[in-house]
């Protein structure tokens, strides 16, 4: 289980669910899942549609998209508000910018860059609103 110290980041752990998983990190790695899934569907797209079907990139992001909807699927199921773990999946706009950035070497514009930036105060406002 994840210990966090004191301060402000502890509330944005506080969200428990059972065996002691926490719901933002859960919720967190199935939109970084679902992000990579997309790089792969990226990757095998270059190619004619039929062939496309048959890549194994296109293959490997939908095996990745599955195992990320089952892991928002557990988040979902660990609480009650639907409108608390929704939002937190936004991130995945957030990985696919880290990915399209350090893997295939995209230049962000400040505008592209200031929408994340807004994306990030979003979940982290989110986060400080869950009904206890």
């Amino acid at each position: 289980m994840l210990k966090v110290k004191k301060g402000w980041l502890r509330s944005l752990f506080r969200v428990t669910v059972s065996g002691g998983l926490e719901v933002i990190p859960i919720t967190l790695l199935s939109a970084a899942i679902a992000a990579f899934a997309q790089y792969q569907y990226k990757k095998g797209a270059a190619k004619s549609v039929i062939k496309m079907f048959k890549d194994k990139n296109t293959l490997a992001g939908g095996v990745l998209y599955a195992l990320s909807l089952a892991i928002y699927l557990y988040a979902l199921h660990a609480t009650p508000v639907l409108s608390f773990v929704y939002p937190i999946f936004a991130s995945t706009f957030i990985f696919v910018l880290l990915i399209s950035m350090f893997v295939l070497k995209e230049k962000p514009s400040v505008r592209r860059i200031a929408g994340i930036l807004l994306i990030i105060a979003g979940i982290t406002l989110i986060s400080f609103t869950f009904p206890v």
